[in-house]
């Protein structure tokens, strides 16, 4: 085999790898708890991307005292602090592969 094949194929597995990790974050996948009280979305990544409140989730006893501003208040500050934290281990973890990999960009550890 030559190197200019080996080239070809490294650059096919570099452009199914960027295909594969844009499919990923173009995904949405739910969870519930508490019988649907809460519902949080990520994308294929595990980026987190949003969450869902019931009134039921914020007060059992007495659903029909929570508001809907409140739900909303609620969960833009957990979206905003989730969102913070997935940056915070993503830059982290940027941080940690570049010391390792001496920031030599290798395939599929792009982070």
């Amino acid at each position: 085999m030559n190197l200019a094949n080996i080239l070809k194929q490294a650059q096919q597995v570099q452009k199914k790898l960027q295909d594969a990790k844009a499919d990923l974050g173009a995904m949405e996948i739910s969870a519930e708890a508490g019988n649907g009280a809460v519902k949080v979305i990520i994308d294929g990544s595990a980026k987190f991307k949003s969450i869902k409140l019931t009134k039921q989730a914020i007060n059992p006893e007495n659903p029909a005292s929570v508001d809907d501003e409140t739900i909303e208040m609620l969960e833009d500050l957990i979206s905003a602090a989730m969102k913070e934290a997935t940056e915070k281990a993503s830059a982290e973890m940027k941080v940690r592969m570049d010391k390792v990999t001496g920031g030599i960009k290798i395939p599929g550890l792009n982070l």
